[in-house]
């Protein structure tokens, strides 16, 4: 009985292993705008990394970048691996280093620089952290320079860079249904399995309780039975009829 409580375990297990592969075929995926603009999907988020046009100088004021995204938010950096893929990606998209407008702001709450969004700045990777003298607080923007990595803060007022990135966080949306050679054969080798595992369970069940069968649950009885002493009532009946 315990072997036959194995099988049927084994069984259940085959089965939530299907589910688990046809999940995974159907199931959700991280997804990025889809608004006609180039999006690059990056851990958990997606960037736009604004082309311009080859043959014009590209000047980009703070006000501007900001515009250029169309309600999503200027770039935003919360760690070292995201801003070397910055660096890394900045090339296929511009031929001479740029610097690009990043996504902060001066504080006077907290007296601090923050992302927009209200994101506090977890990392930096300042070029030199004091801003220059003559710029003022509310007045202070800053720049990523892609030739080096580092950041500098330069005026959100009088200066333009040349340099814009989007970015947003992506989205999971459902993956719609549709068929693979991958997910047919998964469903051709579950049902091989819960086959072979099915014979096991019966020959073990066979094994375990001899002389009974599969059928013996749908024995068939009909429905009405002659009794013994009717039928042979019936048999003297007819002789009793043939005798001349």
């Amino acid at each position: 009985m315990e072997s036959l409580t194995s099988n049927h375990r084994s069984l259940s297990l085959i089965g939530s292993v299907f589910v688990l592969c046809v999940q995974l075929q159907l199931g959700l995926t991280g997804d990025c705008p889809a608004d006609g603009r180039t999006w690059v999907p990056f851990g958990d988020g997606c960037y736009h990394f604004v082309h311009g046009e080859e043959d014009k100088i590209k000047s980009y004021t703070f006000e501007r970048a900001k515009t250029l995204c169309q309600g999503f938010e200027l770039l935003t950096i919360q760690s070292a691996e995201e801003n070397d893929f910055v660096i890394k990606y900045s090339p296929k998209v511009w031929k001479n280093n740029v610097n690009i407008w990043l996504g902060l702001y001066y504080d006077t709450s907290s007296d601090s620089m923050k992302w927009f969004g209200e994101q506090p700045v977890g990392f930096s990777n300042w070029e030199d952290s004091s801003p220059p003298a003559d710029l003022v607080p509310l007045d202070t923007c800053v720049a990523l320079h892609t030739n080096t990595g580092k950041w500098e803060n330069v005026s959100c007022l009088d200066q333009a860079e040349n340099g814009v990135v989007c970015e947003t966080d992506q989205k999971a949306e459902e993956v719609k249904p549709k068929s693979s050679a991958l997910l047919s054969g998964l469903v051709v080798l579950s049902v091989v399995a819960i086959m072979g595992v099915s014979a096991v369970i019966w020959f073990l069940h066979q094994k375990q309780n001899p002389g009974s069968t599969i059928l013996t649950a749908f024995e068939y009885h009909p429905p009405f039975r002659v009794l013994d002493t009717d039928r042979s009532c019936l048999v003297e009946a007819e002789e009793t009829d043939s005798v001349p």
